[in-house]
């Protein structure tokens, strides 16, 4: 063999060598690169901003608004650590091009498998070279894209301190309740750092990071309206934590992370990701070169192949056998209309069985929760006479979906009410802002017990309307339904109901140029 040939391949097995050993080098010193990282620095600069003044702020209010503030610093400084980690990830594996002076990502791996499959080729004899890079290896430290399990591992830490300052808002009721809600549900915004794609079921980064601040600003508008006038060192947290997440936190990861954290796509998982002291002994070997170049198996013609599927079935068609040979004979004892096993009858109880579940298939989870801070939300309700809503605002709105045989109070001023697809279901309510609305519902029941500006009955079979005084002027607009009665209090001494029917039949009748409509009224003879 060419001497010469040897002597460049030893000088590339020893240049790989003093790569590797750089590789070493860079991955011990992984972790400082990656805290210096612009993404990381700029994530300082938040918690200094932004953090530290909400426990600037926090010490002036002292007790369990200070401790929930500490947490809340906790929580910031716990995920700047998985940022760290998940950015070492990507030092790992960089190796410093001398010429360039620029870091560059460069697999080890993969050169000892293109020179593995050089060497094949041209080192038929002798084992010398082959040895010098079996004794050449490097490991992968990187962290893959974690599935489930591993995510959860590798959040834990951050989950911990979330659930510890959730256990501040459990228990006896404090006087400052509403700084422990804000606090708690405002760390739901941290968790976008568990986006991993759009089928992860979370919303983008920067979306989630809004609507988690939306959940928590129903409380944090509690304390701005409490203390406005009684103390403004309240009013100054309440500000900087909104400040914290919006627009702080909103605006970081929208620069920084707007897909979310990006994760190698190589090596291992999250869940096994743990740090571990060096060993003494020598890298691993490089892993083996493509099997398509060593195997020795000849590949297979394809149409040598057994096929499959639909080709088989017309193979064994054109192969000219008997194809029915290996079916069954159909006895006549084997045939339905003399099965005795089986019959049309369908039983009472086979049958509400069945119903049952489907009904049960089609109707959801009930529901009776705020969302957003903006929406009450009560669905699929069933024989339930006990359902309330005491803690609502002029600015939140109530649905009512899916409800049957029950009744829903609703104590204080809203601004819409809607009642879509509830069958013999009773609505009271006090006040409303814009407008009240029954839509596609059987059988129901609605009483306005303060003042309702419009009140709206669209595809509703059934409809027992009771307005109060402060009512009596409220415009009602009814369309394709039936059965409509409005009942308006008759007299102050005796608390009698009036009933007034509202018309569903017209009379349509062109007159001067127009039609002119008119409701059919009745009389007898």
């Amino acid at each position: 063999m060419d001497e010469n040939l040897i002597t460049r391949l030893e000088s590339a097995v020893t240049r790989l060598e003093a790569l590797s050993a750089r590789q070493v080098g860079a991955a011990e010193g992984g972790g400082d690169a990656a805290a210096m990282d612009p993404s990381i620095v700029a994530f300082d600069d938040l918690i200094y901003q932004y953090v530290n003044r909400v426990t600037s702020a926090a010490e002036k209010i002292g007790g369990q608004v200070l401790d929930v503030s500490k947490i809340i610093e906790e929580a910031f400084n716990v995920q700047k650590e998985l940022l760290i980690k998940i950015k070492q990830t990507q030092f790992d594996n960089a190796l410093f091009h001398p010429n360039s002076g620029q870091w560059k990502h460069i697999s080890i791996r993969k050169l000892f498998s293109v020179l593995s499959v050089v060497l094949s080729h041209v080192l038929r004899e002798g084992n010398m070279v082959a040895d010098a890079l079996a004794s050449i290896g490097c490991s992968s430290t990187d962290l893959q894209k974690p599935d489930m399990a591993g995510l959860v591992d590798f959040l834990r830490p951050l989950n911990e301190v979330i659930t510890k300052a959730s256990a501040l808002t459990e228990g006896r009721r404090s006087d400052f309740f509403h700084h422990l809600k804000t606090g708690a549900d405002s760390l739901a915004a941290l968790a976008w750092i568990a986006y991993t794609g759009k089928d992860c079921g979370m919303s983008m980064p920067t979306a989630h990071v809004e609507e988690s601040w939306q959940m928590a600003e129903f409380y944090s508008n509690k304390i701005l309206v409490e203390y406005r006038n009684k103390d403004a060192n309240h009013v100054e947290w309440a500000k900087a934590l909104k400040e914290l997440y919006v627009p702080g936190l909103r605006d970081y990861v929208k620069s920084h992370y707007p897909l979310g954290p990006v994760w190698s796509s190589t090596g291992k998982t999250v869940a096994a990701a743990q740090v571990k002291a060096p060993t003494p002994a020598g890298p691993a070997p490089p892993p083996p070169p493509p099997a398509s170049l060593f195997s020795s198996e000849t590949a297979q013609p394809s149409s040598s192949r057994p096929k499959e599927g639909m080709a088989a079935v017309f193979q064994e068609i054109n192969s000219g056998k008997p194809v029915t040979s290996g079916l069954r004979k159909v006895t006549a004892d084997m045939k339905t209309k003399n099965r005795t096993d089986r019959t049309g009858v369908v039983s009472i109880s086979e049958k509400e069985s069945r119903a049952g579940s489907t009904s049960i298939s089609k109707t959801g989870a009930p529901k009776l929760e705020l969302q957003m801070g903006r929406k009450w939300v009560v669905e699929n309700q069933i024989g339930r006479n006990d359902l309330v809503i005491d803690d609502c605002d002029a600015k939140q709105s109530v649905y009512v979906f899916g409800c049957k045989n029950s009744v829903l109070q609703i104590q204080g001023k809203v601004n819409n009410i809607t009642v879509d697809k509830c069958t013999k279901m009773g609505v009271v309510f006090k006040d409303v802002v814009a407008a009240c609305e029954i839509v596609n519902c059987n059988s129901v029941e609605v009483q306005c017990q303060g003042s309702a500006p419009t009140i709206s009955i669209d595809n509703t079979g059934g409809c027992q309307l009771y307005l109060s005084k402060d009512s009596l002027e409220a415009s009602i607009t009814t369309a394709k339904s039936s059965e409509v009665n409005v009942l308006v209090p008759a007299s102050e001494t005796d608390g009698d109901w009036g009933e007034h029917a509202l018309p569903q039949q017209y009379v349509h009748i062109y007159k001067d140029g127009q039609f002119v409509t008119t409701p059919v009224s009745h009389s007898g003879g």
